[in-house]
């Protein structure tokens, strides 16, 4: 039976890394034939200025779909962009993928087999750093009991194998996640108030309360070039939108337990403000206080202060 997979790439100025991913899901093409596989790329354009789109079209033309946007909407409003023409198109599945990643051949085929196995479940892959392909930067994703903190499992580890079980996990990273139709039919779209980070937090708290658990697939693998489109997670944009977006993600789903992660999350930013000053990067200090502002005052979306 026929499986139409949606790939959806959000772009913003990535033009040294665009290639490579396309090219890889092309390739990948050879290895999913027992499933009649029919891809569609699809590329949304956070309104790039280096000439990426131009680019695209020249290299791949119908190959792929180019969806362009006036600005830059953020990396969940680009998705949903993406995940409606997926919709209109009768896909059974939606890739959401970094566009700084580079997959392996057969991942696409061992995402659809544990599917397979769990149709009800959104997959996840075994994601290395780009730069070192035995350095593991994501081996599923674990919850913290009380305050929700999510961490990735395996991070930095060099791959010996020790993460190779298949499991059921309670967060997975955005970097990429398949997921069927019918779990989107049911969870809905990513949620645009985030504009970046923690919206794949949020995202898969969601699915869980809907239902639809995350299963992480270790036979499936992909090469990630960490912090490509954000500039790292030391920049006063990571910090702004982190410290401003973790307050509301929790908000949304601890409840009546709020106040427990702000007993962890108010020291938690006061160190941080404190190493960022030590280290000499006061801007980070400016950026992390702006956010805290910003969701007292209830401004979500994409924030003025930074370009």
């Amino acid at each position: 039976m026929e499986k139409k997979i949606s790939v959806i790439l959000v772009n913003y100025n990535g033009g040294k890394y665009n290639e490579a991913c396309i090219d890889s899901l092309r390739r990948s093409m050879d290895f999913n034939n027992e499933f009649e596989v029919r891809l569609q790329i699809i590329v949304v354009d956070n309104a790039s200025t280096d000439g990426s789109v131009r680019a695209l079209r020249e290299k791949y033309g119908s190959q792929i779909e180019l969806i362009e946007s006036a600005e830059n909407e953020g990396f969940s409003a680009a998705n949903n962009r993406g995940i409606l023409r997926a919709k209109q198109w009768g896909a059974d599945f939606v890739l959401l993928l970094n566009n700084d990643t580079e997959i392996a051949p057969d991942m696409i085929k061992y995402l659809l087999e544990c599917a397979d196995r769990y149709p009800q479940s959104v997959i996840v892959p075994k994601i290395y750093y780009s730069g070192d392909r035995k350095r593991l930067w994501f081996a599923g994703g674990s919850v913290s009991s009380v305050v929700r903190k999510i961490s990735h499992d395996g991070l930095d580890q060099i791959d010996e194998g020790q993460f190779d079980r298949e499991r059921q996990i309670p967060f997975a990273t955005g970097c990429c996640l398949f997921i069927p139709a019918k779990a989107l039919e049911r969870a809905g779209l990513l949620d645009e108030r985030f504009f970046l980070y923690y919206e794949d937090v949020e995202y898969s708290f969601r699915l869980q309360k809907n239902g639809i658990s995350i299963r992480y697939c270790p036979e499936a693998y992909l090469y990630h070039k960490v912090g490509a489109s954000s500039k790292g997670e030391d920049s006063a944009l990571c910090a702004y939108y982190i410290s401003r977006n973790w307050l509301l993600c929790s908000r949304e789903h601890m409840g009546k337990r709020f106040w427990l992660f702000l007993l962890y999350y108010i020291p938690n930013r006061a160190a941080c403000c404190m190493l960022w000053l030590f280290r000499g990067k006061p801007q980070l200090v400016k950026a992390a206080l702006l956010g805290m502002r910003d969701y007292a005052r209830r401004r979500f979306g994409k924030t003025a202060y930074f370009g």
